[in-house]
């Protein structure tokens, strides 16, 4: 018989690199669990990992014998029993938690990737003009050092500013916010901006969610697996579906938004409903009535009342002489057109979280942060688990994961989350 998917993955390097004597150990045979992080809300990976050392290391106890203080480069290998392996290039951020023993010694180590600590040493300083997506482009890599690919969704509006010496994450984290897919203005606003073992991503929630799944998943209580899924959820826990009223509080449904512009004396209002967002969007489930789907007596009336404050006549395009030139020819121009896109964006990363799921599967490598994946939860029928639920099924986007290893097994945990409810068709 093959080996089962359950069974601990395959740890064939876990190499810690001295900082000071040029000197490395190996600790595979000590690591008694390892967990790696990837989430859409995160800048960075991460991982930690439990060592249990019973003293046969050439160098003693590491954490004093190598040393190991902080800024280590390691070379972490471990491979699922699917084909995956996780190969990613992390250094050791903190030692913790060591509990010293006459016979072994057991300790933790956290682990963060280059890029998490370079952020603390980089800032935006200079002036950018244009397209949001071409900023990012030049932030990562041109100012953060960054090691894998830079995958960036195109934007559609242009937005002047300067970096103000502040870090990089944070200059991403906060463009993203103001950013619309390059399909233009419509309903759409609101990027991601994350990290994955891959590089770093700045993407479009409309354009994730216009995507295909990656793998397809089924609870069931059969031993089999049947024809189509890619595997079987172990199992799952739905941590919340709609909370009516933290989405009320946040104007999920329905908001108000007065924006002041001082340059001219004067104010904008901007209400916007999700009746009017849903015809423009992407969504996991089911669109149209569907997407809307909770009563109408707490979706016709604003639930949020919020103010901003336009940057009209605020640094106009160009430099020198032709940025004096713009400012005078079009001295109400907005630098960035807030009123269509905040109130958008906002009601959008409040919907993403809407319905929350947990699930557990065999360690699967392949599925990172960010990806879509499908999956079929059975209805409750009295005791029974019976047909497929069309609801709480279909097409979920990983939120968060956890990859897990152990020495009684290797799994992957996934916190899945959605828009709306049912089968999209």
């Amino acid at each position: 018989m093959g080996k089962s998917l359950t069974q601990p993955g395959n740890i064939t390097s876990f190499q810690i690199n001295s900082n000071t004597g040029g000197g490395s150990v190996d600790l595979s045979a000590g690591v008694v669990d390892y967990r790696y992080y990837e989430s859409v809300l995160s800048n960075n990976v991460s991982a930690t990992a439990m060592i249990v050392e019973t003293g046969n290391s050439d160098v003693g106890g590491v954490l004093d014998g190598l040393p190991v203080r902080g800024g280590e480069k390691t070379q972490i290998k471990i491979e699922d029993n699917q084909g995956g392996e996780l190969n990613v290039p992390l250094y050791v951020n903190r030692a913790r938690d060591a509990v010293p023993g006459t016979q072994q010694d057991l300790y933790i180590l956290d682990f963060a990737s280059q890029e998490y600590f370079a952020n603390t040493q980089t800032r935006v300083t200079k002036r950018y003009e244009g397209k949001i997506s071409d900023h990012i482009s030049s932030i990562l890599g041109g100012v953060l050092p960054i090691a894998g690919e830079v995958d960036v969704d195109e934007t559609s509006l242009e937005y002047n500013f300067i970096g103000n010496d502040r870090k990089p994450f944070y200059v991403c984290t906060w463009l993203a916010t103001k950013s619309v897919p390059a399909e233009g203005i419509g309903d759409a606003a609101g990027f991601l901006f994350f990290q994955t073992r891959d590089g770093f991503h700045f993407k479009s929630i409309d354009n994730i969610f216009g995507g295909d799944p990656v793998k397809k998943f089924i609870f069931n209580n059969t031993e089999g697996l049947p024809k189509g899924y890619d595997g079987k959820v172990l199992n799952y826990n739905i941590e919340s579906d709609t909370e009516l009223h933290q989405n009320l509080t946040m104007g999920t449904y329905h908001n108000k938004s007065i924006f002041f512009d001082f340059y001219n004396m004067n104010y904008k209002e901007k209400v916007y409903s999700i009746e009017k967002q849903q015809s423009g969007l992407k969504v996991a489930g089911q669109k149209g009535d569907k997407f809307n789907f909770v009563a109408e007596e707490f979706t016709k009336t604003p639930s949020r009342f919020m103010t901003h404050i336009l940057d009209t006549g605020v640094d106009p395009k160009g430099t020198g002489d032709k940025q004096l030139d713009n400012q005078k020819n079009n001295p109400i121009d907005p630098n960035f057109r807030a009123e269509e896109t905040m109130v958008q964006s906002i009601m959008r990363y409040n919907q993403l979280f809407s319905v929350k799921t947990q699930i557990t599967i065999a360690g699967d490598f392949s599925i990172k942060a960010g990806d879509l994946v499908e999956c079929d939860f059975p209805e409750l029928a009295g005791a029974q688990l019976s047909n497929s639920n069309s609801q709480s099924g279909g097409i979920y986007m990983v939120a968060h994961v956890c990859h897990r290893n152990t020495p009684d097994g290797c799994f992957s945990s996934l916190g899945l989350v959605r828009d709306s409810y049912g089968k999209r068709t």
